[in-house]
């Protein structure tokens, strides 16, 4: 006898159905996003010479990324970071070459693109790889990833393998060049000029916040003791360099089947292939031998015909610029008055008059890149009479540099009051008709508690993190102990302080330090108040002018600070987060004036956003 299903089974039955078809479709989802991520259907299509702009001799630009990671880190751009610079140079109009590409240009005189970049990733991670596949892919780029030969036979997961990168070769968007044989530092000093001797890139890492700028790479010079005398011959200097060319020709061969053609020699801009002319002889003959092509400057990118095959020049991105800086450099290097920068939000750009520099709109920041060697600036529209006002914003520019809050600016910038974050500094400056007075100045590193401390304190610490440093990677237990004894008295030593009389140290501000201040600016009358991070930085400064003005924004360059890596760059970009401007009546409501916060359906977009990369964070932290 048949039983009829009662409504409440025949619902659930259907609600089963409903969740296992979503249930599918999602694993569906995921399937084809994982094997997109995975795997490539697409293959490199390089440019067609039939549809192809080509405007005389231009030559072509050389970028080349030090690394890639997935938010950034260091030295180490970040994905979403490099998607949006790549995508920046696709937007110019710009084309990737190959190796083979600059050899026809130079050997056979064949015309490149009118805007040519040659794109490389240095250090051979795998990293590298992981996050910049796609995005190539996306653009139709090939890039060439550099390596150490080296690396192959240490089994360090953070580096391609042989297999590996011939993996990458297949896909078609990559080619393989090469860093040399290792990567490895000799006639280190401290920056204290004490003599460290010769140590690898981890040893190096762990003391680079204590090491000046007098060190070398391994095929630069000869060895050289505490005195600045060479501790080997000319021929034992020969032999040691020639071992590591023949050494990489021997490992490529064997493990990927060839010697890639094109090299970087480190390091860069030594004049020739050294820092001596006896070592550069050396190196000229083995780079000669075994390459067609070596990048051997870096800072400038521009390549011309009229540049060597062997002395080509790269530009070296750093993780912090935005990709209005890199065209910025670009466009200066190049003389490309064609070059358009990257507005953002056009909405929100269209409230500003960007006076010099570009501005970009991004998220809820504002990014403000100045030219080379000078300023950005823009003014906010239809804020004339701006007068009382509470600015609150984040500021996220490096610490070198110049990041500008202008009140009550005229026209011209004849009267303004000015809050400048400059070189790591706090400066107050009023101007009434064009004279200029300061009223403040204040070191942001004391003022967030950093104590002063004497150059023997100093010289212990840096002495301290030597010494932890050679008892970690010592290569014997009976080195690694002596050097930790060693380390035990510099732990009880009491160097004089001073308050002893011993004289101040004051540390150098590398341009590349990067800062985050949360500050709230409140004008009202003829006084001024500015605190940062919770704290007031300047309580009730009394300013001679309470006429209305204008807001306005500014960066500038800071001037080449120190670097320890010795990297140069005459551009800054100044990040203002999160602006918001009040009305200053003391009334409990106050107007807003101008409000860079996401809100609506973008601000809840904006929040998911951030929880979503802070738990892929959590994860990659704790996982």
């Amino acid at each position: 006898m048949m039983v009829e299903k009662n409504e409440f089974t025949i619902r659930k039955e259907r609600k089963k159905k409903v969740r296992v078809f979503v249930q599918i479709i999602i694993l569906i989802i995921i399937l084809i996003v994982a094997v997109n991520a995975l795997y490539t259907f697409k293959k490199y299509q390089p440019f067609n010479e039939n549809n192809t702009t080509f405007a005389g001799d231009q030559g072509f630009i050389a970028l080349s990324y030090l690394g890639v990671d997935r938010v950034g880190s260091g030295s180490l751009i970040g994905a979403e970071q490099l998607d949006e610079q790549l995508n920046g140079l696709k937007k110019q109009g710009y084309v990737t070459i190959t190796q083979q590409d600059i050899l026809d240009y130079y050997q056979k005189g064949k015309l490149l693109p009118k805007r040519s970049v040659f794109l490389a990733f240095e250090d051979g991670r795998r990293d590298t790889a992981v996050f910049t596949q796609k995005i190539l892919e996306r653009l139709n780029y090939k890039a060439t990833i550099f390596s150490y030969p080296e690396k192959f036979d240490n089994n360090d997961t953070k580096f391609l393998l042989p297999s590996e990168l011939k993996d990458l070769e297949a896909t078609t968007y990559w080619e393989l060049g090469t860093n040399g044989y290792r990567l490895y530092f000799i006639n280190v000093y401290d920056r204290y000029h004490n003599y460290l001797g010769n140590m690898n890139p981890l040893e190096h890492s762990m003391m680079m916040s204590v090491l000046g700028r007098n060190y070398n790479h391994y095929l630069m010079d000869y060895i050289r003791d505490e005195n600045g005398f060479p501790k080997e011959s000319y021929t034992a200097m020969k032999n040691r360099i020639s071992y590591d060319y023949k050494a990489l020709e021997e490992v490529y061969t064997k493990e990927v089947g060839y010697v890639p053609q094109a090299y970087v020699l480190m390091h860069s801009n030594t004049g020739a292939f050294g820092n001596n002319d006896k070592v550069s002889a050396v190196n000229e003959y083995w780079i000669k031998k075994l390459f067609k092509m070596n990048f051997n400057r870096e800072g400038y990118c521009k390549n011309v015909k009229s540049s060597s095959l062997y002395d080509l020049t790269r530009m070296q991105p750093q993780a912090y610029w935005s990709v209005n800086h890199l065209l910025m450099r670009i466009k200066y290097d190049t003389n490309d008055e064609g070059i358009q920068f990257i507005n953002g939000d056009m909405r929100r750009h269209a409230d500003w008059d960007v006076e010099k520099g570009a501005a970009e709109f991004k998220d809820e920041a504002i990014i403000l890149t100045s030219l080379p060697l000078g300023s950005g600036i823009m003014r906010l529209k239809n804020s004339e009479d701006f007068k009382d006002v509470i600015v609150n914003l984040v500021l996220r520019g490096n610490k070198y540099g110049q990041q500008k809050i202008y009140l009550r600016g005229t026209d011209g910038l004849k009267n303004y009051v000015l809050v400048n974050f400059t070189n790591n500094n706090l400066i107050i400056t009023e101007s009434n008709a064009l004279v200029k007075k300061e009223l403040l100045k204040l070191n942001l590193d004391k003022f967030a508690g950093r104590k002063d401390i004497s150059i023997e304190q100093d010289k212990n610490a840096v002495v301290q993190k030597e010494l932890e440093t050679f008892a970690r990677y010592a290569q014997t237990k009976e080195v690694a102990q002596i050097q930790a004894e060693r380390l035990k008295d510099k732990y009880i030593e009491n160097p004089k302080t001073i308050e002893e009389g011993a004289p101040k140290y004051e540390p150098q501000l590398s341009y590349h330090s990067r800062s985050v201040f949360k500050v709230k600016i409140n004008l009202k009358g003829k006084k001024l108040t500015v605190n940062i991070d919770g704290k007031d930085a300047a309580k009730d400064i009394i300013l001679t002018n309470d006429k209305a003005g204008n807001i306005y924004l500014g960066a500038d360059w800071g001037g080449y600070g120190w670097s320890q890596k010795n990297l140069a760059d005459d551009v800054f970009d100044g990040v203002f987060d999160k602006l918001l401007i009040t009305e200053n009546t003391g009334a409990d409501n106050e107007k807003v004036l101008y409000d860079e916060h996401f809100t609506g359906v973008q601000g809840v977009y904006a929040s998911i956003k951030r929880a979503w990369m802070h738990l892929i964070d959590w994860f990659i932290r704790n996982m």
